[in-house]
């Protein structure tokens, strides 16, 4: 129906501008909903914020890996390290993951490896750091650093960014030392 003066009825406009606000308003609360946040989806399929997958990591040569010293030091090893004030829960790795490994932390994570062979920085002149009567060979890397561990029956590696404090380094030492009796350094 038009009116005298061609335009449409008073209640199809009104009815018109209803229905163009409501499509407004759920455009922008689908849009909203579906772009909040940096979530990824858990194992269920629903969103969880800020919790990544499991982290990939690649194996590397480890012959004791499956000994018992790197069982104890793995089933010891804490759920949780401080560094720089942040707290880094444990993170789950992907499969297939490298045995005797783990990680704590989402961006930069803190890596320990254990069972390694003896790095082949280790010499009689390398300078080692003790830390809980744990001797560690520091081995500088592009935006982190590798710790191995170099006074026990098996090597351990601890691979710490930059951008990490000393705490996961001090937290491992008292794990190490605890778990692992310390041995003479083997240079051959």
């Amino acid at each position: 129906m038009v009116s005298e003066t061609g335009a449409p009825p008073r209640s199809l406009v009104v009815l018109a501008a209803v229905l163009a606000s409501a499509l407004a308003v759920t455009v922008a609360v689908l849009g909203f909903v579906l772009s909040s946040g940096d979530s990824t989806r858990d194992a269920s399929g629903g969103d969880t914020p800020d919790t990544p997958g499991p982290l990939p990591l690649v194996s590397i040569p480890a012959p004791e890996a499956g000994s018992s010293e790197c069982a104890s030091l793995v089933e010891a090893a804490p759920r949780e390290l401080e560094s720089s004030g942040e707290r880094l829960a444990r993170r789950e790795l992907a499969e297939p993951a490298p045995p005797a490994t783990l990680a704590w932390g989402n961006d930069d994570p803190v890596v320990l490896r254990c069972g390694l062979d003896r790095p082949p920085e280790l010499t009689r002149s390398s300078t080692l750091r003790s830390i809980d009567e744990v001797r560690w060979l520091p081995v500088p890397g592009e935006g982190s650093t590798t710790w191995y561990v170099v006074d026990r029956d098996v090597y351990v590696a601890l691979t710490v960014p930059a951008t990490a404090g000393t705490g996961p380094l001090q937290q491992l030492s008292e794990t190490i030392s605890g778990a692992l009796p310390a041995v003479p350094l083997d240079f051959d």
